[in-house]
């Protein structure tokens, strides 16, 4: 097993909270169907060792414990409240639990922000008195809690035990799921669970860090509906995932950017796939199925991390073992290509017409000798290429299919696999048509901390979670985080000159800054007047050439029919000019012409889009993918938020689908993807120097082998106008 290394560099407040030494239950009842009865029986049964004080003006004693009348009236000093009352008496309870000197509160009611009008208004005086008193809430509109290596658990939920999961979940419901699924699998436990309800405080990136410091949590879960302040949980998830595997199941798609689709960028920008990229970049294992919550968590909690992709599969049948194959290459994975020695000593062990070729498949050779299966595991195991191992198949069940006596030899094989277990770093992920029955041998396998799957397709999801985290872990100790440069004044004067005429950077603006930062974008001229056309073409003369209009009213120039290409000569520029003027004003007769712009033709090659999206949610992101005018149709993307490390950038270009063709397809030369890399990191940190800058599109930038070229940019710009003293005003 791997150990939990590492710590966070600050303590969480919710320790004193979460595993509070004594507790108020306001709102404590003898009734079996109110919340407050449910938290009593669940304290009591479970043998909460701390001091309980049920709250409760019309009762002296509940479940022997005595009954205070109020809050003020409890004689001890606990840190935690449970307010099991009405909405409408929360405020007026919040400041008396803070006179009280009590560090936080779990809110049960609903009828808050989630209903809106006076809902919202109630949330409000709520926080008002809890900072006026400094109170921390749980919720409102939460499940509630429970710590039960503390004996907490203030659900009353029956037949969770203790364990290292830790589970933070937006859902009640799905907590329930995941409890069940924990009763039926017999081994896996809970540390903390915490229902964040509406998040009117306490939000995920707060419970996140709790759980990284929490010693009896070795992998955190999380259910996510919606977060409050994703950019902050970027953060804490990058570095409790440095000590500790975080698994998270994202619901839907998140609402920020799908309103304002100015650009390629915004269009695709706020989308699940985004929140997706964005976790995965600070190392959270992210699962799609609501099914894998429980498995990729035990997988997780139980092995932590494996040092690549590479599995090696150990089958006893060719149909299960071809299977395995599909789902890892699905995945992500690769079977591990196992030396000739390794292969030499497999055919020692195994009959002559087994498989040594991964996936090795055993042909009948532990039909009367189970425990043949863990020595090859052992031989596989210790091959170089292989980064974790996979058995696949009915192992813990040959007692039952073939023999009795084959009981014995099982169980051998079964301790051999926990011994190999300990002596190993690398992974040994089971799956077994059997583990539904539970048979001795796979029971000795769980007890013994290795994991065993009932399903192929969660077995594989393990697998990848595990390479997944080792290769992240590897790189993010060897990469650092770009930094922002510093913004240019005459450069950030074109952005406060938007600002106060209204309107974003013109083509050629949004182009010149770029250029000022050492992006490579052709040369072009600026062509105001008819009169300004044979100055054009005679500096480019020879030169076949594009002309686009520039306009701030016009944002998408082809839709206008505002851009005319392969022109050479000046007759033909004035044509174009011609053209481009009565299509455009025909679009738009009121449209604002600033003029037109010529430039070179760009050279053959792939066309790909760069663009930024400052999310209301996660802060600064980029987007890279293949570009064109299809852009959002084959979504074909990838995002991290910015600032990017190198190793972002080159994960970017090699995540999306369409990287075969940037490999060189039919005879094309492969692109230059360092020059991608580098214009990447160069976008990175020139968007920090420019807060003004709201959104980006670089689409299309044509890269061929000998770098790239951007051929079209538009910069979207804050409409709020920085103080009137500022450097910005003496640039303008």
């Amino acid at each position: 097993m791997n150990p939990i290394e590492g710590h966070l560099p600050t303590r969480s407040p919710l320790h004193d909270i979460l595993a509070p030494r004594g507790i108020a239950v306001i709102g404590a009842s003898a009734d079996p169907t109110k919340r407050g009865y449910k938290a009593m029986v669940g304290l009591v049964k479970d043998g909460f060792a701390g001091e309980i004080y049920p709250v409760n003006p019309k009762a002296d004693m509940i479940l022997g414990i005595k009954a205070w009348p109020s809050v003020t009236a409890i004689p001890g000093n606990p840190e935690l409240a449970l307010i099991c009352t009405p909405a409408a008496m929360v405020p007026g309870l919040i400041a008396e639990c803070g006179r009280r000197g009590i560090k936080g509160a779990v809110i049960l009611a609903s009828g808050f922000a989630e209903v809106g009008g006076e809902g919202a208004e109630l949330e409000r005086e709520m926080m008002a008195k809890a900072r006026a008193h400094g109170i921390r809430i749980i919720g409102p509109n939460t499940s509630g809690i429970f710590n039960l290596h503390h004996r907490i658990n203030l659900l009353a939920l029956d037949s969770v035990k203790p364990g290292d999961v830790g589970i933070i979940s937006q859902s009640g419901n799905m907590l329930l799921s995941l409890a069940l699924e924990a009763q039926h699998n017999g081994h896996v436990g809970f540390s903390t669970y915490v229902g964040p309800g509406n998040q009117s405080d306490i939000g995920f990136n707060d419970y996140l860090r709790y759980l990284g410091e929490d010693e009896q949590t070795r992998v955190a879960t999380l259910y996510v509906e919606g977060f409050r302040d994703g950019r902050k949980f970027l953060e804490v998830a990058r570095e409790v995932t440095a000590m500790k595997p975080v698994v998270v199941y994202k619901s839907g798609a998140t609402e920020a950017g799908q309103k304002a689709a100015s650009s390629h960028t915004g269009a695709l920008a706020g989308s699940y796939a985004m929140t997706v990229d964005l976790l995965k970049q600070s190392g959270v294992s992210v699962v799609h199925q609501s099914d894998e919550i429980l498995p990729v968590a035990e997988g997780l909690g139980l092995l932590q991390k494996a040092r690549g992709k590479r599995v090696a599969v150990i089958s006893d049948g060719g149909g299960q073992a071809t299977i395995a194959s599909d789902r890892l290459a699905e995945a992500g994975l690769t079977l591990a290509e196992l030396s000739e020695t390794t292969r030499a000593k497999l055919r020692e062990v195994l009959f002559p017409q087994a498989s040594t070729v991964n996936p090795v498949d055993v042909a009948g050779s532990t039909d009367a000798h189970p425990s043949l299966l863990a020595t090859c595991m052992e031989i596989v195991a210790a091959d170089d290429n292989v980064d974790s191992v996979f058995l696949v198949g009915m192992f813990g069940g040959y007692s039952i299919r073939f023999a009795e006596s084959l009981l014995g030899d099982e169980m051998r094989g079964a301790e051999a696999m926990v011994d190999l277990s300990h002596a190993t770093d690398k992974p040994l992920v089971i799956y077994s048509l059997y583990t539904p029955i539970k048979p001795p041998a796979l029971r000795r396998l769980h007890e013994a901390g290795l994991p065993v799957y009932d399903s192929i397709e969660h077995s594989v999801r393990v697998l990848a979670a595990l390479g997944e985290r080792g290769l992240y872990l590897a790189q993010n100790q060897r990469e650092t985080r770009e930094t922002a440069v510093a913004a240019k004044p005459e450069l950030a004067a074109l952005f406060h000159r938007a600002q106060v005429q209204g309107r974003d950077l013109f083509e050629y603006e949004a182009k010149e800054l770029l250029r000022g930062h050492g992006v490579a974008v052709p040369e072009e001229r600026l062509v105001r007047s008819e009169n300004e056309l044979a100055e054009a073409a005679a500096h480019f003369a020879g030169t076949s050439l594009a002309m686009k209009v520039v306009s701030k009213d016009i944002l998408h120039k082809s839709d206008a029919g505002g851009v005319k290409l392969d022109l050479k000569g000046e007759a033909a520029l004035r044509e174009a000019r011609e053209a481009i003027l009565a299509s455009c004003l025909q679009y738009d007769r009121d449209a604002d012409i600033e003029g037109v712009l010529v430039t070179p033709m760009a050279k053959k090659g792939v066309e790909v889009i760069l663009g930024v999206i400052r999310d209301p949610i996660f802060g600064p992101v980029l987007m890279f993918g293949l570009g064109g005018i299809f852009v959002e149709i084959l979504e074909d993307v990838a995002f991290r938020a910015i600032p990017l490390s190198r190793q972002d950038a080159r994960s970017m270009v090699e995540q999306i689908k369409a990287k075969r063709i940037l490999g060189g397809v039919r005879g094309e030369a492969p692109v230059d993807k360092e020059a991608l890399v580098e214009l990447l990191l160069t976008v990175s940190r020139l968007v920090e120097a420019y807060p003004q800058l709201v959104e980006l599109d670089l689409n299309p930038v044509i890269v061929g082998a000998d770098g790239y070229a951007v051929v079209d940019a538009r910069v979207i710009v804050a409409r709020d106008l920085p103080p009137a003293d500022s450097d910005l005003e003496a640039t303008a």
